[in-house]
């Protein structure tokens, strides 16, 4: 959804990551979701070392992405988390003892999004009204485009304005 081209277009490295697993990881409990994604995530942020000073991975993630959210709560590190999976009990736990900013976007019309514990979590929300699991809108086609441009905004407003308000950040990481 473009995030990871906002964060690039701002000097960002970007480090996408690739699910290794062949099986459905849909089922797996939460717990095991999480644990994966974890054994997905952390290799590559440990291949960053140690941010440079005045450097910090952020994490970019949509969906199963968002169990990477307990990496990004010990770790200290912001996120972006597009459509997370606000019914698994270990991404809402992770969410809420986080202590850097993060920005959360979902829809409405999504079943794993609560818009009023999205608020809650973080100070940093878009909630789309109608949009399901994959940012989709009903009607027109160009109605969910549009979703689309203002997803990219938000999360060019959360760079510029919360994370890197005066220049570029360092390694991004899509989980």
């Amino acid at each position: 959804m473009f995030s990871a081209d906002a964060a690039e277009a701002r000097g960002a490295q970007i480090w996408p990551i690739s699910w290794t697993r062949r099986e459905d990881p849909v089922d797996l409990t939460p717990g095991e979701r999480e644990a994966w994604v974890v054994s997905q995530v952390e290799p590559v942020l440990n291949e960053l070392g140690d941010p440079q000073a005045g450097s910090s991975p952020l994490l970019i993630g949509k969906s199963l992405g968002s169990h990477a959210a307990v990496i990004a709560m010990k770790r200290m590190l912001p996120a972006v988390w597009l459509t997370p999976l606000l019914t698994a009990d270990p991404v809402v736990a992770a969410l809420r003892q986080a202590t850097a900013p993060c920005l959360l976007v979902g829809g409405t019309a999504d079943p794993f999004w609560d818009g009023p514990l999205a608020r809650q979590l973080s100070a940093y929300v878009l909630e789309v009204e109608g949009a399901n699991h994959g940012m989709y809108v009903p009607g027109p086609l160009a109605s969910s485009a549009s979703v689309l441009g203002q997803v990219a905004t938000v999360v060019e407003e959360f760079l510029d304005g919360v994370l890197w308000p005066t220049t570029p950040a360092r390694d991004v990481d899509l989980g």
